[in-house]
């Protein structure tokens, strides 16, 4: 959700930049701008286009040279889209230059002062009021000035800023919304996302909340809001430049779908224990005697997280025997939550840096919870916020739309799974019966994969439908919310996810010839179950899509994908469904790696 990128050094600044916001695309945004300078200049230049990169690039003159600059891609909160509204916002003097990520929350009471003092708004945003307080500080120092101003802030904020009086440098800041420096020769860089630095530099250091910095081409230092130094030691990203291209792929989507295969290899390498049939994951910081003194596990996530942390506390509660549950960290952090000291606390976030999620992290561990973070990102703010926790190795994942890291995630969730149960009263026999099946993953995505032409068939009728149901029971349940979620997500067509149980209790009403029913029926104990309901559909003359592990009679077309353990079979079952969602939002024409008003990292409430 908005991006931020800046440079200083000695080449030419704008193509840099703009080449940065392109990588930072996948997040989300609706109009985007740039500002550059150079040591010697007499000024800021700054061009700003409601729209796409491409938009703004063809409005960037020839002659906009510069060996300084800060760009952004802006998601709007305050102000419609527009070229007046899109940042970076200069201050009235044109000496300040300002780009922001996060909300101010005290902006309109700021705005109300600054107003009565005559300063003259140009933008509805809250970040000028920000480039505003920077302008009117009477520090004499940049770093003083950007202090003076984020005391006045209440809120969020991942910051760049540039002044014409101090052109050797670039300051950055940041509380709740990430900020990455870039360590090169001679040459600094910032961005909101390691995405847009990885061209350039493997190098980062990754800012705390409550933590400035100073860029200068040949030198950077961190410090505190308060001005306290700080120690920085740079970190080596692993993931290359090439890891963000498509690779010969149409969509971000579609490589993503089809590296699941690899990405689940990578989650399960090294971390399996043959010998006590069992895994190794020593990041959770969580010995055999305190995993014994668990007594609940509280997942929390949101939209597919939360998905996923449905599935894993299934897994939790089969395998390990202990009472779990997931819930929205959006809903679970505005509630006054009773925090059990016997509970475990597992934080789900792709980016790692999901603000509802980080919160709810904060809130825990300021009451003493124990909290496990399982994210995607190393380094990210959950990662070092929490007690312990699992990295899921999925890789970059471009598309906003999850699909690759969440199945990593619900395998991670089955590695945590056997892990607690294991420690307790999960048998030798069970563990090796988990292990072999997590070993059978990756070729079985593999042989799902291989029926995307007859996948793309069904997406083709199905796309025409304007609503579709989702149902599955308990296990079933939370791939069919995935699945909706997905549809919706990319093909903007409406979707609703039930559990199977449920029909007769509301949604039965709904049934008929023009509402399509997918329906996840595994070949588990509650098979005739699920049949059951399938019966009570086609009674009505409703037509179903079955994802299943044989043909269903009772349905108009079936899926069938490979069995698993029961335990570990919601972890396949999505990945056809990513797929007919796919090929649907292709047939519709839709911006499949961006849909509209989606953000792939949302660190704003």
């Amino acid at each position: 959700m908005c991006g931020i990128v800046g440079y200083i050094g000695k080449r030419d600044v704008a193509p840099l930049l703009l080449e940065g916001l392109q990588r930072l695309e996948y997040r989300g945004y609706d109009s985007a701008g740039i500002v550059v300078t150079t040591p010697k200049s007499a000024g800021l230049k700054m061009v700003k286009a409601k729209g796409r990169v491409r938009d703004l690039e063809a409005k960037v003159p020839a002659r906009f040279k510069g060996t300084t600059g800060i760009a952004h891609t802006r998601w709007a909160t305050h102000g419609a889209p527009s070229d007046v509204n899109a940042h970076p916002h200069l201050s009235a003097d044109h000496k300040v230059a300002v780009v922001h990520n996060g909300i101010i929350d005290n902006a309109s009471e700021l705005r109300k002062k600054l107003e009565a003092d005559g300063v003259e708004f140009l933008s509805e945003t809250d970040t000028e009021v920000l480039t505003h307080l920077i302008a009117r500080s009477q520090q004499e120092k940049l770093e003083d000035k950007v202090r003076d101003a984020l005391r006045l802030i209440e809120g969020t904020y991942g910051i760049a800023v540039m002044h014409a009086d101090f052109t050797d440098r670039i300051v950055v800041a940041r509380n709740g919304s990430p900020v990455v420096l870039g360590i090169g020769e001679k040459e600094m860089f910032v961005a909101s996302d390691v995405a847009a630095l990885v061209t350039h530099t493997r190098q980062i250091v990754t800012l705390d909340d409550g933590e400035m910095a100073t860029l200068k081409a040949d030198d950077f230092r961190t410090y505190t809001t308060e001005g306290t130094r700080t120690t920085a030691e740079p970190t080596t990203v692993e993931w290359e430049a090439e890891s963000y291209d498509m690779g010969g792929h149409d969509t971000y989507m579609h490589k993503e779908i089809h590296e699941q295969a690899d990405a689940v290899d990578r989650v399960l390498r090294g971390r399996i224990d043959d010998r006590f049939s069992t895994v190794h994951l020593g990041g959770l910081n969580l010995d055999a005697r305190e995993a014994r003194a668990v007594r609940r596990v509280k997942i929390l996530g949101c939209g597919t997280s939360y998905h996923a942390g449905m599935i894993g506390a299934q897994m939790i509660e089969e395998l390990a025997r202990i009472p779990a549950d997931a819930e929205p960290a959006s809903e679970f952090r505005y509630r006054n939550a009773v925090v059990d000291p016997d509970t475990l606390y597992v934080a789900v976030s792709q980016s790692g840096e999901t603000y509802d999620v980080l919160a709810a992290v904060q809130e825990l561990k300021r009451k003493g919870a124990r909290v496990l973070g399982i994210v995607n990102v190393v380094g990210s703010a959950i990662a070092r916020e929490a007690d312990g926790g699992m990295y899921v190795h999925a890789g970059p994942e471009v598309c906003v739309v999850s699909t690759k890291c969440f199945t990593n995630t619900t395998v991670a969730f089955a590695l945590l799974a056997l892990h607690l149960g294991r420690t307790r009263d999960l048998s030798v026999r069970d563990g090796k019966r988990i292990i072999e099946g997590l070993r059978k993953l990756p070729a079985q995505i593999s042989e799902i994969l291989e029926q995307e032409d007859e996948i793309k068939k069904l997406a083709e009728q199905y796309a025409e439908a304007r609503s579709m149901l989702f149902i599955g029971r308990v296990r079933g349940y939370p791939v069919a919310r995935e699945a909706s979620l997905k549809l919706k997500e990319i093909s903007y067509i409406h979707a609703e996810a039930y559990p199977a149980s449920e029909l007769k209790h509301g949604p039965l009403a709904l049934i008929e010839p023009a509402l399509p029913t997918v329906a996840i029926v595994p070949d588990d104990d509650l098979l005739e179950k699920n049949r059951a309901a399938l019966e009570e559909i086609k009674a009505r003359s409703g037509k179903i899509l079955a994802v299943a592990h044989q043909e269903q009679e009772k349905a108009d077309q079936t899926i069938v994908v490979p069995k698993n353990e029961d335990e570990l079979d919601p972890i396949l079952m999505g990945i056809p469904l990513q797929l007919l969602a796919y090929h649907a939002a292709l047939v519709l024409g839709r911006d499949i790696d961006k849909p509209r008003n989606l953000a792939k990292s949302v660190t704003v409430e």
